[in-house]
């Protein structure tokens, strides 16, 4: 039995239905993929580096807060457009778009809750500690 996947046939390979004008519209796809991935790295990348958790008094910086809550908003925005491109849920009806997507965000927003409620209870412990034992 021969593969159809190993044919050296030069007809193969036009009647594949692949033409220039398609392969031109996923070029174009990839690269608004790309630089939508890479404009919300260097977001993300230029708040980490000028907004810090202290400031220079050493005290908390009110802004800290929102910084930690943007930074998981753009973690789930590419994770979920990672997945609607990458995993070609984008061409999907809407509804089967948050059949898919919904149970991932509020497993997210489920492991966020923990982690602060977790985050919050040892700060108290270590609170505790530090002022019994000066």
């Amino acid at each position: 039995m021969e593969r159809d996947d190993l044919i050296q046939d030069h007809n193969y390979s036009v009647s594949a239905n692949h033409d220039e004008a398609h392969g031109v519209a996923i070029r174009k796809k990839i690269w608004k993929v790309t630089g939508i991935l890479t404009l919300i790295t260097i977001i993300e990348v230029l708040i980490g580096a000028f907004i810090k958790q202290y400031d220079a008094g050493g005290e908390d910086n009110f802004l800290w807060p929102y910084v930690k809550i943007g930074f998981l908003v753009l973690t789930v925005v590419k994770a979920a457009y990672i997945v609607l491109i990458f995993m070609h849920l984008g061409d999907e009806r809407k509804s089967f778009k948050w059949v898919i997507l919904a149970p991932y965000i509020l497993f997210i927003a489920y492991l966020i809750f923990i982690c602060l409620t977790e985050s919050t209870y040892w700060h108290e412990v270590f609170q505790g500690e530090n002022s019994i034992n000066p």
